[in-house]
């Protein structure tokens, strides 16, 4: 069976108006061709599409199951075109980002849902990364965009900007540890005890971790070893709200909690495509 995208449109358009002379009008063509075009598509098909017996056509039961095959052949067909625009214009087959969990933002969340309704064939990807990780990953190119706590330093090959938003990280520990039922805890009472620590975490204006620590590769997992009461943690205060509320307690440690700048990072080496550029838009403001 042979059959074009614009008989199908036809057919769509017959369905729609209730009448071949209506659909001439909306396409813009004859009765005659309207007509003709629906007699070779049923003969095409083997069946009948429309019941002609009255004098406002309908569509037969056969016609009715095949409407919704055309109108899905037809918008597969409008995807196909719009995807096929948009990547001549620049857009990129794949978007990835990777992520800090230290950054997590309400406007990021609605830049994201931006992004899908303004390219929704866009493959996006995020990934969760920490430091040094992140940097990686966007020299590498398997990422084109990196958010990160900011740094003082980056590779000559890598372009940066800060956000205007902050990210809040503090010390906490299990409701039940003892730092827990302390008024103040101290810098003593911390270097005694266990710290849960990211083991990406090797930046030069951080401190060597002592013996008695335990790493794991993502904060999430350090809210879980601190929820069970294996040591305190630093940890990013959106993530305590969202998954440790009850089950944790902040430490009153000097210097606690902080605010850190985010830094967005690219490679001045790859440029970014048409989604990528709009994303970094939207994240510096823009």
């Amino acid at each position: 069976m042979r059959h074009s995208l614009e008989s199908l449109a036809v057919f769509a358009e017959v369905a729609m108006q209730g009448a071949f002379s209506a659909a001439a009008r909306k396409l813009g063509k004859s009765q005659s061709t309207i007509s003709e075009t629906i007699a070779n598509l049923e003969i095409d098909l083997g069946l009948s599409l429309f019941n002609r017996s009255r004098r406002q056509i309908a569509l037969t039961a056969q016609g009715q199951v095949l409407l919704t095959q055309a109108l899905q052949v037809l918008a597969a067909n409008d995807r196909l075109n719009r995807c096929a625009s948009l990547l001549v214009d620049g857009l990129e087959a794949r978007l990835t980002v990777a992520l800090s969990d230290t950054y997590q933002s309400a406007t990021f969340e609605n830049t994201l849902s931006e992004i899908e309704q303004r390219y929704p064939e866009l493959h996006f990807e995020c990934l969760i990364a920490e430091h040094d990780d992140v940097v990686t990953l966007v020299q590498q190119g398997r990422a084109q965009l990196g958010l990160l706590a900011a740094r003082t330093s980056y590779p000559s090959d890598l372009t940066h900007a800060t956000l205007s938003e902050l990210s809040e990280l503090t010390l906490c520990a299990g409701r039940n540890h003892p730092l827990a039922q302390l008024a103040r805890v101290s810098a003593d009472d911390l270097a005694q005890t266990r710290e849960l620590r990211l083991n990406t975490y090797e930046r030069d204006d951080n401190p060597q971790p002592h013996n008695n620590t335990w790493s794991a590769p993502g904060y999430l997992m350090l809210l879980e070893m601190a929820r069970m009461g294996f040591g305190w943690a630093e940890l990013p205060r959106w993530m305590i709200e969202r998954y440790g509320q009850g089950l944790l307690v902040e430490l009153p440690a000097p210097g606690w909690p902080r605010h850190i700048p985010v830094d967005v990072v690219w490679s001045n080496r790859r440029k970014p495509g048409l989604a990528g550029a709009w994303l970094l838009e939207r994240l510096l403001g823009g």
